[in-house]
């Protein structure tokens, strides 16, 4: 189970993002501000549900390019949520993106705070894999938060795909009303092929 999700190009990219940015402060080339780190996490649990609730259940874009990333970012994922090809960020759209955000970091605080924020992000972003993972996959967590977490993710796919956005941390959804209790919403037909 470990092993396939270490095997992942996105999961071993973050892993040696958070491997380097270790090493480089335990050998006192990179000063790590705390505060930063957990800014960027904060910032990652965002953009987790801005991302999932805005762009990747938007409509289908008219441009075709634009409609094939949507398939492969997510709605192909709710087609079939156990293929794990679907399951984890493409490296060429995680990459990017951490990048980007680092590159706001680093023009509004410096490049030390920069590289703080990268690494709560790349931990933060290896959670939601983690979880994401653990929630698609025929495991059952051992403690009760592991399986509720993993029940809450499941409902989003097969209750409905208008709720429970929130994948590693569903409190965002109680702030922005698309948290329902497990019997809360009727089942959609819609949450395997959005917009058909």
């Amino acid at each position: 189970m470990l092993r396939v999700f270490l095997r992942h190009g996105s999961v071993a990219a973050l892993l040696a993002g958070v491997v380097a940015e270790t090493l480089a402060w335990l050998f006192d080339m990179l000063a790590l501000q705390p505060l930063m780190i957990v800014l960027g996490a904060l910032l990652f649990y965002l953009s987790e549900y801005g991302m999932h609730r805005f762009a990747f259940h938007a409509p289908p874009l008219s441009w075709p390019l634009a409609r094939r990333l949507q398939h492969r970012l997510h709605y192909d994922h709710h087609v079939e949520p156990n293929r794990l090809d679907l399951l984890f960020l493409p490296i060429w759209f995680l990459v990017p993106n951490l990048a980007f955000a680092a590159g706001l970091f680093a023009l509004a605080f410096g490049l030390e705070a920069a590289f703080s924020a990268l690494l709560g992000m790349m931990l933060a972003i290896l959670h939601y894999e983690w979880a994401h993972y653990v929630a698609h996959i025929p495991y059952q967590p051992r403690t009760r938060l592991g399986r509720w977490i993993k029940q809450y993710h499941l409902r989003h796919h097969f209750i409905s795909e208008k709720h429970w956005f929130g994948v590693s941390n569903p409190s965002l959804d109680g702030v922005f009303g698309t948290f329902r209790g497990p019997d809360a919403s009727e089942k959609s037909a819609s949450t395997r092929k959005l917009f058909s």
